[in-house]
């Protein structure tokens, strides 16, 4: 085991991962730009360096500066979190050839599946479950000759790309052309690679992720799934585990596929295998998340295991501290648990809300946990994502979790900049939430029937 971690990221999962870097007694660094000098994970950890002004690209994503920063620390591994560089292969290379340990996957394995191109060939081989789609398209004619084949309408994506950009849905032929042009100008600003691929469009699909998990003694296996289907613009909004949506057979096929994904490229430490789940119960596969994700969370509840420490702990060179010859079947989720994201936007518009937090209190009680960097005084910058806090509520069942969400909605207090306390709490309140009868689709229509039922009352 190594003894000293940097944490190569900020905000509430820097602040999570130096906490379990503590519980392994091991010694922690933080980084942070000058307008995270007085953020929590700067406070708790034991040291701390400032790697440069507030801009990303100057700190955040300032490769030589967190080098740097682990050799004058003594560090001798590095945690990425999630966002920024959790994803970089290069970064990767960088830390192994700096004697570092990367707490994450193989440079190679980061670098096949965020090549969405070359993943969906590598998944293909393994038997995972593609939706029909093409290799990167490169002319106008493949591009035609493809949508004909395939059949309207179809999806538009960049091969690079992640978080939605890049990403054009088209519904009729006269319309492909520019959206193909479109797509590929966006892909080349975003991710510096204009190469697009296409993939039939599934119209109201779920979004099913399993936590998939390996070590470096050939021992494979999976945590469960989580419903991702709550999104406003490809951004998830509310997490579950696990979902109600999947018959018993349709899991137990997800979990063999991702299952042995993972072992067909040798994958170690945690990923995320995420698909989508038809109208008809077919399920395809639409990309992995080489890192920790956002809403681990709601694993770590319903299977009581901490997912970072399992990271640390694989990177190290140990087993999987859970596995035995039943761990691939016999693994049930106890309970139910949901993940609502807080961030500092205005509920109506979603336009980012930084400012200084004048007053905050967090929700509490049995089968509560809040996730978060922020406090009162704390000043939340213009710099960064929004998202200001987790909060993950678990019960035995999912009716009796989403009372315990409206609950904690109703008791949390943060003053100062604005929230999306008020649209997280019409989204738990909504029937269609309740009965489960959601996709990915959910929030669209939820807004267009808020913005129809304003418009009706303003005309009356």
């Amino acid at each position: 085991m190594f003894k000293k971690v940097l944490v190569a990221n900020r905000g509430e999962i820097a602040l999570r991962v130096i906490r379990a870097c503590k519980e392994l007694g091991l010694k922690s660094v933080a980084v942070h730009s000058t307008a995270d000098t007085d953020a929590l994970h700067v406070k708790f950890a034991d040291e701390a360096v400032c790697i440069g002004p507030p801009p990303s690209r100057q700190s955040y994503l300032n490769v030589p500066q967190i080098i740097s920063a682990a050799e004058v620390t003594g560090a001798d591994a590095i945690h990425p979190g999630y966002g920024f560089l959790s994803e970089n292969a290069d970064f990767a290379e960088v830390c192994r050839k700096c004697n570092l340990t990367w707490i994450g996957p193989s440079p190679d394995a980061m670098r096949l599946m965020g090549d969405k191109i070359r993943a969906r060939e590598a998944m293909a081989k393994a038997g995972v479950p593609m939706l029909p789609g093409t290799a990167g398209i490169h002319d106008e004619i493949a591009l035609l000759e493809s949508a004909e084949r395939i059949g309207f309408p179809v999806i538009l994506k960049a091969s690079a790309g992640g978080g939605g950009r890049g990403m054009k849905i088209v519904y009729e032929k006269e319309k492909l052309l520019d959206a193909w042009s479109m797509g590929r100008t966006e892909a080349q600003a975003a991710f510096g690679n204009p190469e697009m691929f296409m993939e039939r469009y599934c119209q109201k699909p779920r979004h099913i992720e399993i936590q998939v998990i390996g070590d470096k003694h050939g021992n494979y296996t999976h945590l469960g799934e989580r419903e991702c289907s709550i999104q406003r613009r490809h951004q998830k909004v509310i997490e579950e585990a696990p979902s109600i949506a999947l018959p018993e057979a349709t899991r137990q096929k997800m979990f063999e596929a991702s299952v042995k994904a993972i072992e067909t490229i040798g994958y170690t430490n945690v990923g995320t295998m995420e698909y989508l789940l038809d109208t008809d119960g077919s399920f395809y596969f639409m990309e992995m998340n080489t890192r920790l994700q956002v809403e681990h969370p709601v694993t770590e509840l319903v299977t009581g295991l901490d997912l970072v420490r399992e990271q640390i702990t694989i990177a190290a060179g140990e087993p999987l501290s859970f596995f035995n010859a039943q761990s691939k079947t016999d693994r049930k989720p106890r309970g139910h648990a949901i993940e609502l994201r807080v961030n500092a936007e205005d509920p109506n518009t979603f336009a980012p809300w930084p400012g200084k937090i004048t007053a905050v209190h967090f929700p509490g009680g049995l089968g509560v946990r809040t996730d978060t960097h922020v406090y009162a005084g704390y000043v939340v910058p213009p710099n960064y994502d929004s998202l200001l806090a987790k909060v993950i509520v678990h019960d035995v069942d999912r009716p009796a979790a989403i009372r315990r969400a409206r609950r904690c909605l109703d008791e949390m207090v943060i003053e100062g900049p604005r929230t999306n306390i008020p649209f997280l709490r019409r989204i738990v309140n909504h029937p269609d939430y309740i009965k489960g009868d959601i996709d990915t689709g959910f929030v669209a229509r939820m807004l267009a029937e808020a913005a129809g039922a304003l418009t009706n009352r303003s005309t009356t």
